[in-house]
């Protein structure tokens, strides 16, 4: 068993390609996915604040002071154009047409309006379905300003002071109270994407050797040499399973430790306060942790891994058969990910789904260890049961040689 371990593991450390998969994805991953999204955020977010859009607006001189606002906003800048707007469906037209971002109207009895103690209803016409949609909020806060205004020089005028207003107006003030640390509280927005990025790659460790030592020996003509050794199927199998699950583990390893490594640069070198108070808490028992409980995953993937290859006539079918098995860890992940989907005795002891929502837990800093250790029992037994069908499918003639 152990020389064929040695054997596929010197073959593996040749395969440049595999090598590449194995230990340089897992190290440039983090830096490269955290880079990108920093990027597209901040850029998305500096065009968002930069962009100027135009307007038109009709019957403003009946809110001037509203009017005013919106022209000396920063994002907005008035219609200069020769078309002239009088009716909304004029300014719905404009929009559809391009010649204008957004359109106002303001209906001619607005000021009357406020002041008969009626409202008043403004119209804000914009494409919706574009990414300008903040346009709209940023013209009603202009407006719910202007009508603040209003109404407290309204109530003024009825002897009515500032803070009976408050009172009359917002008679019940909602305090907030958070329980929840720091630490909780963003792991509980990024904690189930960290999983996402690293149960795959334990998946990848495990496939992409796996696609060699089994349809890449029959390609080669290599399997019946060493079906011709003097050694079990069974050790033959044991044999290649330790070379994924090493070769996993690596990954696993490299992975863990590249998510600490890039965590402790991000909260060193960004200025990011909140990062830096909920993940300084992180110690290195959180990472070993989620390194433990990655093993019994990292065999079950080399099991499943090494069963689909050596089922497979050539590597290319190989590979097409990782592909579903890509897509089914994919999804238990992103049921992980959907709401009120806690870590329970009952969510233990599903597959994957049980191990991200530990993850998450451990990133939090919630985790229960009692649940962890059902998750690892749980996850055990399936990659037990897992090794004993890859032996019994190894001792088919009917598979090994389609």
């Amino acid at each position: 068993m152990f020389e064929v371990f040695k054997k596929e593991l010197k073959e593996l450390l040749r395969d440049k390609k595999t090598l590449l998969f194995i230990v340089a994805l897992p190290i440039a991953v983090f830096p490269l996915i955290f880079a990108v999204m920093a990027f597209i955020t901040s850029q998305a977010a500096l065009e968002a604040e930069q962009e100027v859009h135009t307007y038109a607006i009709i019957n403003g001189e009946y809110a001037q002071e509203f009017t005013d606002k919106v022209f000396y906003h920063k994002s907005f800048k008035l219609y200069q154009g020769d078309k002239t707007f009088t009716t909304a469906e004029q300014l719905k037209e404009a929009v559809k047409a391009g010649h204008i971002d957004m359109g106002i109207y303001l209906p001619s009895n607005a000021r009357e309006a406020l002041d008969g103690e009626k409202q008043s209803e403004w119209q804000v016409v914009f494409n919706d379905a574009k990414s300008i949609n903040f346009l709209f909020q940023r013209v009603k806060e202009l407006a719910t300003e202007f009508g603040d205004s209003i109404r407290a020089d309204k109530l003024a005028s009825y002897g009515i002071s500032e803070e009976l207003q408050t009172a009359i107006i917002d008679p019940i003030k909602v305090v907030k109270v958070d329980t929840a640390d720091k630490r909780e509280s963003l792991g509980e927005k990024i904690g189930g994407f960290i999983p996402y990025l690293l149960i795959p790659l334990v998946l990848m460790g495990a496939s992409y050797p796996a696609i060699d030592i089994g349809a890449g020996e029959k390609e080669r003509g290599t399997l019946e040499t060493l079906l011709l050794t003097p050694i079990t199927r069974t050790q033959l199998v044991l044999g290649k399973f330790i070379t994924l699950l090493v070769s996993s583990i690596v990954t696993t390893s490299i992975t863990v430790l590249s998510m600490g490594v890039w965590i402790t640069i991000a909260i060193n070198v960004m200025d990011l306060e909140i990062a830096k108070t909920a993940f300084s808490t992180l110690h290195v028992i959180d990472f070993a942790l989620i390194f433990i409980i990655l093993l019994p995953l990292a065999a079950i993937f080399a099991s499943l891994a090494l069963a689909i290859s050596i089922y497979a006539r050539s590597f290319k079918e190989a590979q097409n058969y990782m592909t579903p098995l890509s897509m089914g860890v994919i999804f238990p992940i992103i049921v992980a990910l959907l709401p009120n989907v806690e870590l329970t005795a009952k969510t233990a002891f599903i597959p994957v789904t049980n191990v991200a929502l530990a993850i998450k837990e451990i990133i939090k800093g919630t985790v229960d260890y009692t649940l962890v250790g059902l998750i690892f029992l749980a996850t055990v037994i399936v990659a037990g049961a897992l090794i004993a069908f890859c032996v019994k499918w190894f001792n088919k003639e009917e598979v090994l040689f389609r």
